[in-house]
């Protein structure tokens, strides 16, 4: 008998055979299942269309055959790249006779020129899915390439050519190839291009590579961009970071960055650009990019450069005497770091078609090596700046450690019951109202006051000697003093920002040492703990100082 169907509580369709298999031919796997190609249908997945487009322009520049892109978003959300690189062939493919290489290309997937490494010696495209896979989710899209001379043009709607290849006649101050595209609506549905995310996505990539121009158009207006733009940065990724960081204050009066070709290092093709400075005034970031991709989770060549930075301030803190430099971490380092990293590699592997992340096992070993020397040298030669920043990167691991340390305490605290320290003499009363705590000097003098006190709401804790000066010691040491734990755990409240008044057991706290030199220097660290460390139970009035010496009185039988 057979099962029924959980979701809608029916029997099964018993008659599986054969022909229940689909097979889907061309470009309806895109269109059946885009999320595999681009990731989802929302706004994200719509522009990273135009992020193919481009990336392949991008690879005509780097590779040395394009030096302008352009990047127009027209009034209909339809956008258009062109470039003046070498154009897509359209003579007829050598496997299928009866068609243009430019219609393979974008209705085949798995059909491009990046494969072998011939055309291409370093490339962002890899599967040869990325045209046709923009092709497949557009319900027009109009390719024009201009090669020998002569201007050539095909539209496509949904994947599917709408005639053969037209020869539009000769030009002679034009060549490269121009991709207009407007996506399909039964796609994406309402989601439409966002000026402002096309405008970055534009600049970062003249960032990426100083030898393109690239210029930007749109036709839909958008507060905070410009309606025409042109961006060239021979600067490269310096000049990127100090957009990126504009008027903050930094440690280095210039930043860490260079630029290495794998070729001249390591016999192969490649290279690494960098740029990185650390900022008190914001939060750390790294933007790493392959082969002009954007890797927003990373990978291999993220890894690969923080293992150079990251060795590097460790080995300046040992050259320097600083044995706390040791106990720095990438964690560290990223946490007031301010990041960019690019690299050119053959073929890289990524995690998925949208590339987030680089998975290539050799890119972490090239940007190390290529990184590591070149920061060992600008630490060496800005030592003003170098130490600056080591002192930053130390304070961080302090307070890492710190954080830390209090997690494990609070966790600790929330495992098991109150603890309450051996030598404290608890009071009987369970509320806190009207209870006190008499922190006296010694067992002996808790001995003394054991005696003469209201077991009912007069709790004892005597001290061991003088305790820590909390402000001369650093915070890590806080909480490894026996005697400020033994005392928070008798308060039943933590120290700095994990001091909550409401957990406080006891009313009053009563510092009451011995009436000589060591008693007043002991209620005077006491006082500065309890400042320093718990203002607030001083600020709502639960903290007395007992005025010693005290006597007790006695009368003679008469």
């Amino acid at each position: 008998m057979p099962a029924d169907d959980l979701l809608s509580g029916k029997p099964t369709d018993t008659s599986y055979d054969a022909h229940s298999i689909e097979v889907l031919e061309g470009l309806e796997p895109v269109r059946k299942r885009p999320g595999m190609y681009i990731g989802g249908t929302d706004e994200r997945a719509l522009h990273h269309l135009v992020a193919e487009v481009l990336d392949n322009s991008m690879d005509e520049a780097v590779a040395g055959h394009a030096t302008r892109i352009e990047v127009e978003l027209h009034g209909d959300h339809s956008v258009t790249i062109r470039d003046n690189g070498r154009g897509i062939p359209v003579d007829p493919h050598p496997k299928f006779p009866d068609k243009s290489a430019l219609e393979v290309i974008l209705c085949t997937l798995h059909a491009g020129g990046k494969f072998s490494g011939k055309a291409y010696q370093t490339s962002g495209g890899l599967h040869g899915v990325g045209v046709s896979v923009v092709n497949a989710l557009s319900d027009a899209l109009r390719v024009e390439v201009a090669r020998n001379r002569e201007l050539f043009a095909q539209e496509f709607s949904r994947g599917l050519p709408l005639g053969p290849v037209q020869a539009l006649g000769p030009t002679n101050n034009r060549r490269g190839t121009t991709v207009t595209f407007h996506p399909d609506a039964e796609i994406f549905g309402h989601h439409l291009f966002k000026p402002h995310r096309l405008f970055k996505m534009a600049r970062s990539k003249a960032y990426l590579f100083s030898g393109v121009e690239i210029r930007w158009r749109t036709h839909v207006p958008e507060e905070g961009v410009p309606a025409e733009a042109t961006f060239h940065f021979p600067g490269g990724l310096s000049d990127y970071l100090a957009e990126q960081l504009g008027t903050s204050s930094t440690y280095a009066e210039r930043p860490f960055a260079g630029r290495v070709d794998f070729a001249e290092r390591f016999q192969t093709p490649g290279s690494v650009e960098w740029a990185i400075n650390w900022t008190p005034s914001r939060d750390g970031f790294i933007q790493s990019y392959c082969n002009t991709v954007p890797t927003p989770e990373g990978g291999t060549h993220e890894a690969g450069f923080w293992a150079a930075i990251l060795k590097g301030i460790r080995a300046y803190g040992e050259l320097a005497s600083n044995r706390k430099a040791a106990q720095i971490t990438r964690e560290d380092l990223t946490s007031g770091g301010c990041a960019l990293v690019s690299c050119f590699i053959r073929e890289p592997e990524f995690v998925g078609q949208t590339k987030d992340r680089l998975a290539t096992t050799e890119a972490a070993r090239l940007v190390e090596n290529a990184v590591r020397d070149h920061f060992d040298t600008w630490l060496g030669s800005d030592t003003k700046s170098a130490g600056a920043i080591l002192d930053f990167l130390i304070l961080r691991a302090e307070e890492r450690l710190r954080r830390r340390q209090e997690k494990e305490t609070a966790r600790k605290s929330a495992t098991k019951k109150l603890r309450l320290p051996g030598k404290l003499v608890d009071c009987s009363q369970a509320a806190r109202e009207g209870t006190e705590l008499f922190i006296v000097e010694g067992d002996s003098a808790g001995g003394s006051a054991k005696m003469a006190r209201d077991r009912a709401t007069q709790a004892l804790l005597p001290l061991r000697g003088k305790i820590l000066n909390v402000l001369g010691a650093a915070s890590s040491k806080l909480g490894q003093n026996a005697e400020l734990s033994d005392l928070c755990q008798a308060l039943g409240v933590g120290m700095g920002t994990r001091f909550n008044i409401d957990d406080l057991r006891y009313d009053k706290v009563i510092i009451m040492t011995d009436a000589d030199v060591d008693g007043a220097h002991i209620a005077s660290l006491l006082m500065t703990f309890f400042f320093t460390q718990m203002r607030p139970m001083i600020d709502a009035g639960h903290l007395y100082l007992a005025c010693p010496p005290l006597y007790r009185l006695t009368q003679a039988a008469l």
